[in-house]
């Protein structure tokens, strides 16, 4: 099987400088085996040849629903949870981390972090809440 050289006026797959993407091309000069200069079909613009990039895959993504990872995190902490032992949420008290609250709208919650000098992040069934505290 022989391989063919492309030859001036062959069609090529070349990336445009100009449409920024891979378009097919006219081969104008030859430099060797290589093509050196291409005209774009699509702009008409010449330019040196510039082999095809390759396809660029797409962005991986994390969980696509956080809510779902902390509603995990839930059900395997909630059977360690002592109802009877958590305190009433108050904005005025001050809670440490690991702390067990009950607040009249979410319900149970664990206190994961404290964020800043007057707040907390608690884990509740519904999911991760920022709360104010003292």
């Amino acid at each position: 099987m022989e391989s063919t050289q492309p030859l001036s006026g062959d069609p090529i797959e070349a990336r445009c400088t100009k449409c920024r993407k891979n378009t097919d091309h006219i081969i104008i000069t030859m430099a060797e085996e290589e093509p050196l200069k291409v005209q774009c079909n699509t702009c008409s613009r010449q330019h040196k040849y510039r082999p095809p990039t390759a396809a660029r895959k797409p962005a991986v993504r994390r969980a696509a629903n956080p809510q779902v990872a902390e509603r995990k995190e839930w059900e395997v902490l909630r059977p360690g949870m002592n109802g009877d032992k958590a305190t009433d949420y108050s904005m005025t008290e001050a809670y440490k981390v690991k702390a067990l609250i009950n607040h009249p709208v979410f319900g149970l919650g664990l206190v994961q972090r404290v964020v800043g000098p007057q707040k907390v992040e608690v884990l509740f069934e519904d999911g991760k809440k920022t709360m104010r505290c003292k």
